[in-house]
C-alpha cells in the first residue's frame, strides 16, 4: 500500500541512512585530512563497544539467575494473597497467523494448553489472513481439537483493506476488536481484569507465564500502564539451523535476555501482554504500519505522559529462529527477518515527532527514550565498519599517520580493547549453554562440543546479518521503497521439552 507521506515525514525517514552513511564514509573522507579525529573517532567506538559488552553481559547474567528463580517459583499458590481477585482475571491470547504450518500452530497452541493457570481464563484469539489459500480450512481444525481446552476460542479471517500494511499489526487489530465484539461485551466480562497478550505464531511460552504475568498484574497499582516483556529465546530449533544463524541467534536471544534487566532500555518485543484497558483506549494497534511492537509501545508512551513502563516477565519464550528447507535457503531467510527487524527505524520519524509535539511528558524521560531508540537503529549498521575495518581503513588511505605516536599505537589499543570483548563472549557462550534445549540425538556430540568456534565466523556474520540488514532497510526507507511485511518461512521441530 503506497502511504502518503508529509514534506516533513520524508525527510525524517532520509535522516537515519544521512547520518549512519556519513558514520560509515567518515573514516574514509576524514583519513585524508584529519587523520587524528579519525583515530579518536574509532577508539570512541571502541570503548563504547567494550562498555556494552560488559552492560550486556552483566545484565543478562542477572536476568539468568532471575529466570531460573522464577522457574522454581510458585506463581499460581502466590496469587492467594489477592484473594479472589486473581479468578476473575482472563487473558486474551491474540494468535495473527500468515502461512505457519499447522503443526507450528499446534506446538504453540499445545503450550497454551500446559499453561498451569486455570484453562477457563484464557481467551484465544487465532486470526488468518484471507489471503493465505486454505486459511477458513485450517483455523476449523484448530478450533474442533482446541476449543474445549479453554474458557473461548475465536478464530478470525482477516480481510484485505483499504489504507492497511499487510502484517502483523493490522491482523493483531482485527483480533482483538473481534474478541471484544464478540466475547469481551456480549458475555460482559470486566475490562479492568483483562489482560491482552500478542503472541508471536511460533512462541512456546513457559507453562507458568499466565499465572506469573497474573501476579504482576494484580501487584502493581499502576498495571493499566503497564506492557509485561517474557524473555525471548530462539531456541526452538537451535540444533537444525546453519552455523552462522545459530550465532547471530545466540547473540539475539542474549540481548533479550539482557535488556530485561536493563529498565531503560526495554520496549516489549515479539510476544508481550498490556491490560486491555490501555490497549482499548489508544485505539489498538495501528494498521499501517509493519513493526507493531515498538509502535504501540511508544503510541501508549505519549498518550500516557510518559509513565508507561514494560516490566520484565522473567521467564522464556521459546521462538524460532529464522529457518527453511536448505542451507542457503536458511540464510537468506535469516537476512529477510533482520532486515525486518532493522525495520524499525521506520518507527523513529514517529517518534521524533511524537517527542517534539508532546509537552504533558517530561523532558528528561522523553530524552531518554529518544536517545536510546536513535541509539540502537541509527547504529545499527555503524558499529560494524568502525569497530571491524576502522583502524584498517585510516592506515590503508594514509600510512603516513602510523608514523605518528597516535597513528603506531592505535592497532595496538584498539586491538587491546576489542580482545577484553572476548570476556564477555565467553560469559555468553556459557550463559548460552546453560538454557539451550539439550542436544538432540541425531546431532553428533563431537559437533557439539564445536559450537564454540563457530563464533569465529563473528565478523562475516556481523557484516551479513548485522550491517548490511541494517543497510537495506535504512536505504529503503530513504527512497521510500516501503518494506512490505514478509513472513519468515517455518520448519516445524518438536517442542523443546520432547525427549
Amino acid at each position: 500500500m503506497r502511504i502518503k507521506k508529509t514534506f516533513t515525514d520524508r525527510l525524517l525517514e532520509v535522516l537515519p541512512a544521512l547520518t549512519s552513511y556519513s558514520l560509515i564514509i567518515f573514516p574514509v573522507v576524514g583519513s585524508f585530512y584529519s587523520p587524528l579525529y579519525v583515530a579518536y573517532y574509532i577508539l570512541f567506538f571502541d570503548i563504547l563497544w567494550l562498555y556494552k559488552s560488559i552492560t550486556m553481559t552483566l545484565a543478562a547474567t542477572l536476568s539468568y539467575f532471575r529466570i531460573k528463580a522464577s522457574e522454581n517459583m510458585d506463581w499460581l499458590g502466590e496469587l492467594k494473597e489477592f484473594g479472589s481477585d486473581w479468578k476473575k482475571v482472563y487473558h486474551i491470547v491474540v494468535i495473527p497467523t500468515y502461512r505457519e504450518p499447522i503443526d507450528i500452530l499446534r506446538r504453540t497452541l499445545d503450550a497454551l494448553a500446559k499453561q498451569e493457570f486455570p484453562h477457563q481464563q484464557l481467551i484465544i484469539g487465532l486470526g488468518g489472513e484471507s489471503r493465505e489459500r486454505g486459511i477458513k480450512r485450517k483455523l476449523a481444525h484448530l478450533k474442533a481439537e482446541y476449543e474445549s481446552k479453554f474458557g473461548y476460542f475465536l478464530t478470525t479471517v482477516h480481510p484485505d483493506l483499504p489504507g492497511e500494511v499487510r502484517g502483523k499489526s493490522s491482523n493483531s487489530a482485527w483480533i482483538i476488536k473481534q474478541v471484544v465484539k464478540k466475547i469481551i461485551e456480549p458475555k460482559h466480562l470486566p475490562i479492568k481484569y483483562i489482560t491482552v497478550t500478542s503472541h508471536d505464531a511460533d512462541v512456546v511460552l513457559h507453562p507458568r507465564y499466565y499465572s506469573y504475568l497474573t501476579f504482576k498484574f494484580l501487584d502493581d497499582p499502576e498495571r493499566y500502564i503497564r506492557f509485561w516483556q517474557p524473555a525471548v529465546m530462539f531456541y526452538n530449533n537451535f540444533w537444525s539451523i546453519p552455523s552462522p544463524s545459530r550465532v547471530i541467534n545466540t547473540f539475539s536471544t542474549i540481548w533479550m535476555l539482557a535488556l530485561l534487566s536493563r529498565p531503560d532500555r526495554l520496549v516489549n518485543f515479539s510476544t508481550y501482554s498490556l491490560s486491555l484497558k490501555m490497549l482499548k483506549k489508544v485505539g489498538y494497534w495501528d494498521v499501517d504500519v509493519v513493526p507493531e511492537d515498538y509502535r504501540i509501545f511508544f503510541k501508549c508512551f505519549f498518550q500516557f505522559a510518559g509513565k508507561v513502563e514494560v516490566i520484565p516477565i522473567y521467564l522464556p519464550a521459546y521462538a524460532d529462529a529464522a529457518e527453511a528447507k536448505g542451507y542457503w535457503a536458511t540464510l537468506r531467510n535469516q537476512y529477510e527477518q533482520l532486515k525486518r527487524w532493522a525495520w524499525g527505524v521506520s518507527d523513529d520519524p514517529y517518534v521524533i515527532k511524537k517527542y517534539l509535539t508532546t509537552p504533558t511528558v517530561s523532558f528528561l524521560n522523553k530524552t531518554v527514550r529518544l536517545l536510546r531508540i536513535v541509539e540502537d537503529h541509527f547504529l545499527w549498521p555503524v558499529n560494524w565498519f568502525v569497530i571491524t575495518i576502522g583502524v584498517n581503513v585510516i592506515l590503508l588511505i594514509n600510512p603516513y599517520f602510523s608514523h605518528t605516536i597516535i597513528g603506531y599505537t592505535l592497532p595496538k589499543l584498539s586491538s587491546l580493547i576489542l580482545s577484553l570483548t572476548l570476556v564477555s563472549l565467553v560469559v555468553i557462550l556459557i550463559i548460552d549453554s546453560r538454557q539451550r534445549p539439550r542436544r538432540p540425538e541425531w546431532f553428533p556430540r563431537w559437533r557439539a562440543w564445536l559450537i564454540p568456534f563457530e563464533f569465529v565466523l563473528m565478523p562475516v556474520v556481523g557484516f551479513f546479518f548485522n550491517a548490511l540488514p541494517g543497510l537495506d532497510a535504512h536505504t529503503r526507507l530513504m527512497l521510500g521503497k516501503y518494506l512490505e511485511y514478509r513472513v519468515t518461512e517455518k520448519v516445524y521441530h518438536k517442542p523443546i521439552d520432547e525427549k
